[in-house]
């Protein structure tokens, strides 16, 4: 294996990502783009897992918010996340890359069922596994999901691809003077309310000291910069930074 820093990593993907410059959906080239940036570290042996949200086809909390029952729409939002999963999979087996689905809610017809074990065993053997589902339970999001299952499979890593290339004090955008974070911990983003993940995903991250790495998946090269250890986007830890 090429000389990286992480071996096993969780990367968590939001649904709006693969909507690129649409409104809505998915835009085939983001998905593309995703398997030229994860490829080159795959074939290098990294053990690879995703959890794609669903937010580019259809978020819970927005039909509570419209009068409908939240549950029902977080079921609804889960299921989002399961086409996103079967576009990524397409995607990379389609770029040579060996791939499985594994979803929460159980539709053996499509994927399989997640069991941590299995998950374990598909790494080690080189597959790139992606989470559906998020944990199959309404009241959660993907961002827990993937703080979940990043625990669960061992991860050495928790990777967030967003579109701004770290943490700020302030956002960035409506601030341009903001300060971005190299290193920040988890007390820190607790208390300030920074928006790096909801507050549960953060928490289980602190109690099973999971590192958190922020980063801009936009630019090339990034992913594999990353792995390496290369100071990319923002890191949350335990401890003073």
């Amino acid at each position: 294996m090429a000389d990286y820093r992480y071996h096993r990593v969780l990367l968590k993907l939001s649904g709006e990502a693969l909507m690129g410059d649409r409104q809505f959906g998915i835009d085939p080239a983001i998905p593309q783009r995703l398997a030229d940036e994860i490829k080159p570290v795959w074939e290098d042996g990294v053990q690879i897992a995703i959890v794609v949200g669903g937010g580019n086809i259809f978020r819970g909390i927005q039909g509570a918010a419209a009068g409908m029952d939240r549950a029902q729409g977080d079921n609804m939002g889960m299921l989002a996340t399961v086409i996103n999963s079967l576009a990524l999979q397409d995607c990379f087996e389609r770029n040579g890359m060996d791939c499985r689905v594994m979803s929460a809610i159980e539709m053996r017809q499509v994927a399989e069922p997640y069991i941590r074990r299995r998950a374990i065993r598909h790494l080690e053997k080189g597959r790139i596994t992606i989470y559906a589902a998020g944990t199959g339970n309404p009241y959660f999001t993907t961002d827990t999901a993937a703080a979940l299952r990043a625990c669960e499979i061992d991860a050495e890593v928790l990777m967030k691809a967003t579109k701004v290339d770290g943490i700020y004090d302030a956002d960035p955008v409506t601030h341009p003077e903001a300060k971005k974070f190299d290193t920040i911990t988890y007390k820190e983003v607790l208390s300030r309310g920074l928006k790096v993940m909801d507050a549960t995903a953060t928490a289980l991250c602190q109690d099973n000291k999971m590192p958190i790495m922020v980063f801009d998946m936009g630019q090339k090269g990034v992913f594999r910069r990353a792995i390496s250890g290369e100071p990319v986007g923002t890191t949350v830890i335990e401890g003073e930074h």
